[in-house]
């Protein structure tokens, strides 16, 4: 018998998801710029809804939505400000299944629950000063002393640092070799001795979605933190949750370039020049062509995409293909949206101003787009000479 959620039960997670989104966040997007804080209502609300476990096994009290299911829940969330998905996507997505897929079962017992609740706000803890989409290079550390693990190091823009109460934190173990790269993975409650948490990152947007650095100085946790119970876990939790989470990226970058061009075509309409709505004339008619084109074409990748992942049959390029032209494409079509309102969509507290500086984030993390194109050719190049060979 499958756990999955059956497509009539999805079906109204989705509508109200879709209803939550558009009649109770998007009219105070401006109050969550303004604030650089979610409301404390909206949160609540999220929570009561699932939102903080619905890609979390329904055994350990989250919805067990699979990727093709998150992926459209997530084209929702990019409909609004992405401080909304900022507060569940980490325990849903890249810290959350490090523990689904990974974990022991004490391991999954003592945070999956709290996690799926949102009492637990988990943080994935890669990303360095000096180590950003290549997780080889990481330079913070673990050693052994005794039956314990020392951890010393520092991460940078560490989505939810400022809130969370467990990070999930890649250290390396050892230089890599030909056995592997010589990185784990530990499971470090905030309020351990020695993590300190720095000041939330001034960011260029995404207002309301906090990040920032986290240091751990000779932070001790015991034999129980390293995550699944073994160091050769580490760099493979983090492809896999890497893969996973660049398909939920690519939705989100739909769900913005979807709010875009649909502010573009209501500006268009609704606006004259010279006593003409300027939909009416040509060259923005073809902007409005070339937004919902690119909306269309990263739909439907992200689809295919999330299909191949649940399946196995693609959980390394098409991520990284869909990821590459969803977040380079929602980057177009919300400078189109800027274009089609002219002086006033760059003016703050109008949505594409928003989108506008939201998006531009998509690209970053998570793998940059850069990364993806290595992903993508490297693998390619790959499979000819192997069929070649």
């Amino acid at each position: 018998m499958s756990d999955r959620v059956g497509d009539e039960d999805f079906s109204d997670i989705l509508h109200q998801v879709r209803r939550f989104v558009r009649d109770d966040v998007v009219p105070r997007e401006n109050e969550i710029m303004a604030a650089d804080r979610v409301p404390d209502d909206l949160r609540a609300a999220a929570a009561e809804m699932g939102l903080f476990g619905y890609a979390i096994p329904a055994e350990w009290g989250g919805l067990g939505l699979d990727l093709r299911q998150d992926v459209e829940l997530a084209m929702e969330f990019g409909y609004t400000t992405l401080a909304l998905r900022s507060l569940f996507g980490t325990n849903n997505g890249i810290a959350g299944q490090v523990l689904v897929n990974f974990g022991t079962e004490v391991q999954k017992k003592q945070w999956l629950q709290r996690i799926a609740s949102g009492e637990v706000v988990a943080s994935f803890a890669l990303t360095e000063p000096g180590a950003g989409s290549n997780p080889a290079g990481l330079r913070t550390r673990a050693r052994r002393d005794g039956d314990d693990w020392i951890l010393d190091g520092q991460k940078r823009f560490i989505t939810n640092a400022p809130l969370a109460n467990l990070f999930v934190v890649f250290a390396r173990t050892r230089e890599p070799g030909p056995d592997g790269p010589g990185i784990a993975v530990f499971l470090v409650p905030a309020d351990a001795p020695g993590v300190s948490v720095g000041p939330k990152d001034a960011k260029m947007g995404q207002e309301g979605a906090w990040t920032s650095d986290v240091v751990f100085d000779s932070v001790r946790v015991p034999e129980s933190a390293l995550v699944g119970g073994a160091e050769e876990v580490g760099y493979r939790a983090a492809m896999i949750s890497l893969a996973r989470g660049r398909v939920h990226i690519a939705a989100l970058a739909v769900g913005c370039a979807q709010r875009a061009l649909d502010e573009s075509v209501a500006y268009a309409a609704a606006n004259t020049q010279g006593g003409v709505p300027i939909g009416e004339h040509q060259l923005v008619q073809a902007m409005l062509a070339d937004q919902y084109t690119g909306v269309a074409a990263g739909r439907a990748m992200v689809r295919d995409a999330a299909a191949a992942y649940d399946s196995g049959a693609d959980r390394r390029v098409m991520p990284s293909a869909v990821k590459l032209f969803c977040t380079e494409m929602a980057g177009q079509v919300a400078d189109l949206a800027v274009q089609v309102h002219g002086g006033t969509g760059y003016m703050r507290e109008v949505p594409v101003e928003r989108i506008y500086r939201d998006v531009r984030l998509l690209r970053l993390y998570e793998g940059t787009s850069e990364i993806q194109r290595l992903i993508v050719g490297g693998s390619l190049v790959r499979g000819a000479r192997g069929r070649t060979s």
